[in-house]
């Protein structure tokens, strides 16, 4: 009885494979790689639902990457803006400006 579930795990995982691959690395838009699994013979409702689940997934990624960059952003400019209050003889203008240009980043990305 395993074998039958293992081999259906096992297409559904290359399914969401090649419907990743399509998705990033060809750039085919979410109804293109729909269409691309209806044509290879998915139903319209499991073919929609990989590709909702791959653009969550996307999405997700997304999020992750805006919320690290916005994280280190601010570390590096309280980080910089600290040392320099300080008043240690120097000023640490280039963490206070990468600082604040990765965070503004990450916010933007996050926002998007």
């Amino acid at each position: 009885m395993e074998i039958p579930n293992q081999d259906s795990l096992e297409i559904s995982n290359q399914i969401y494979n090649y419907a990743a691959d399509l998705m990033l690395n060809e750039q085919k838009s979410a109804s293109e790689a729909k269409n691309v699994l209806i044509a290879l013979g998915l139903s319209s409702e499991n073919a929609t639902l990989v590709v909702e689940n791959i653009e969550d997934q996307i999405q997700e990624a997304h999020n992750s990457k805006a919320r690290k960059d916005m994280i280190y952003g601010a570390l590096w400019f309280a980080g910089g803006t600290i040392l320099t209050l300080l008043n240690i003889g120097f000023i640490f203008w280039g963490a206070i400006l990468f600082g604040g240009i990765q965070f503004f980043r990450g916010l933007i990305n996050l926002n998007s």
